[in-house]
């Protein structure tokens, strides 16, 4: 990996002056074996790494074969005295786990410290959803001026903001999606999802309708023949869109404060909602575990409780 590309992931953590960086650690060595993975989980990766090492060298550490379960502890509690959340907490300890699992296996130590270092997650967090309401003001325009907004990023917007809800795309897997991997005659659309597993997702009416429209007329004119050519999404730049680009197309078009992935929670309850089958939810969201997919049934309960106490005289 270059060592520019390298800064890139890790832009934004605590990396000292470095000292801790050579050999011994093989930070960007650790960072090369996650090529699998999404920029965003090599990113996360990077970082929690790069935090834990830039507390070594304060510490005085320079071995990783002078790490044994006792320091790691004490780093967890260090966090925890940073009133680091307990998710944030158990990631980093997760992160830890595979970064000394990498440098055992790669020969660079004897022995494994963090082989059960484990951290309480806290309660899980249920997704935000938002309403029909909700969903139809962000789909319809919202609250944004778009009589004044240039027509042919209105109809690339339309088109993210219905690939987003009618396929329950993740905001990476949208952002990476190439124009010959969109079928609008069979409304399907090829994903490449975490480890780059590959799925094909049905595509909503609406979804196709819009996208044909962006396609027959907003993305040449976006593109303006630059590359790259084969991205489906453009951004101002001309260049692929990019997660931060589908985050302010929100902003503007959202009547509540949202993100990209709500909307993701928000096709996968909406869908329980209306009866769809757990196991059927689980293979559109691309998720290896149904008890990935069972956090939304929770949420769909809670909605049907709220809808009977709010509907019902005798509740």
């Amino acid at each position: 990996m270059a060592r520019s590309h390298f800064g890139d992931l890790c832009r934004g953590w605590p990396l000292g002056s470095g000292t801790v960086y050579g050999v011994g650690f093989e930070l960007e060595g650790f960072v090369r074996s996650l090529a699998g993975e999404s920029a965003a989980t090599r990113g996360a990766y990077a970082g929690d790494v790069a935090a834990f090492l830039d507390w070594l060298e304060r510490a005085g550490v320079t071995d990783p074969a002078a790490v044994d379960r006792l320091v790691l502890r004490r780093y967890l509690a260090h966090l925890t005295t940073r009133r680091f959340a307990k998710r944030s907490i158990a990631r980093k300890a997760s992160s830890l786990r595979r970064y000394f699992a990498w440098l055992k296996r790669s020969g660079f130590v004897d022995a494994d410290p963090a082989c059960r270092l484990f951290a309480p997650a806290g309660d899980a967090r249920l997704p935000r959803v938002l309403s029909s309401s909700e969903m139809e003001m962000l789909l319809e325009g919202g609250r944004a001026c778009l009589e004044e907004q240039e027509p042919a990023i209105r109809m690339r917007d339309d088109a993210v903001l219905e690939l987003l809800y009618g396929s329950g795309l993740r905001v990476g897997e949208l952002c990476s999606l190439d124009v010959g991997d969109v079928d609008l005659p069979s409304l399907s659309v090829t994903v490449w999802g975490k480890g780059s597993k590959q799925r094909r997702v049905p595509i909503s009416e609406p979804a196709a309708d819009a996208v044909a429209a962006y396609l027959g007329q907003a993305r040449r004119l976006l593109s303006d023949g630059s590359e790259p050519m084969d991205a489906l999404f453009v951004n101002a730049r001309r260049n692929r869109m990019t997660p931060r680009d589908v985050r302010r197309v929100l902003d503007r078009r959202s009547p509540v404060p949202t993100h990209p992935h709500a909307i993701r929670h928000t096709y996968a309850t909406h869908l329980l909602d209306g009866g769809a089958d757990l196991r059927v939810v689980q293979e559109l969201l691309g998720h290896s575990s149904l008890r990935t997919t069972e956090v939304y049934t929770h949420v769909s309960t809670e909605r049907l409780v709220g809808a009977y106490r709010n509907a019902h005289p005798r509740a």
